[in-house]
């Protein structure tokens, strides 16, 4: 599905005023990935590096989580497949945070190319979920407790993600070159 959206002047695509579900949730979505595309532009390793006490929370490991969470749920959850590399050598049981403390060894272009690849392969599979069963379709992964979920649920808890990670973002950001709002 090929959506138009209205680009603000930060380059982000806005949902659509009064679009319907499927257009509102992926402009949602959509536009919270741009904003943590955003937030990370033009900094160095120093900057995707940087933190701001007592959290050991950076942009970096923003970016290689959010790439994380586009796998996990679009690709192992909605699809049952296996989980792509780098996640599927990482050593979790040394480290359960290992996204997010590796980040720091990785550059800027590696961590901006991990995260757009996760980006491009969750919007084809949103697409191929969309094309078998819309909004409804079922994950074929079971949660740990036996729930299943749904593409639309995948798409709210995705966009919530983004949302609250954006916030972390923005502090962030700010605390590196003092560049604010949106």
């Amino acid at each position: 599905m090929t959506m138009e959206f209205t680009v603000d002047e930060q380059g982000r695509p806005e949902a659509p005023l009064a679009g319907g579900e499927l257009e509102t949730l992926l402009g949602f979505l959509e536009f919270h990935r741009a904003t943590l595309a955003h937030k990370c532009a033009g900094l160095d390793a120093a900057g995707l590096a940087q933190r701001v006490e007592p959290s050991t929370m950076t942009l970096g490991g923003l970016f290689k989580h959010l790439a994380l969470v586009e796998d996990l749920w679009f690709s192992v959850t909605l699809f049952a497949r296996e989980p792509a590399e780098p996640w599927l050598s990482a050593d979790w049981e040394a480290d359960e945070d290992w996204e997010w403390h590796s980040a720091a060894a990785d550059s800027p272009q590696e961590l901006r190319a991990l995260w757009e690849r996760s980006v491009e392969a969750s919007r084809r599979l949103t697409q191929q979920a969309l094309d078998d069963g819309g909004l409804e379709r079922s994950a074929d992964r079971a949660r740990p407790d036996g729930a299943v979920v749904t593409l639309r649920f995948i798409l709210v808890h995705a966009i919530e993600e983004y949302s609250r990670h954006n916030g972390h973002a923005d502090l962030l950001r700010e605390s590196i070159d003092g560049q604010r709002g949106e």
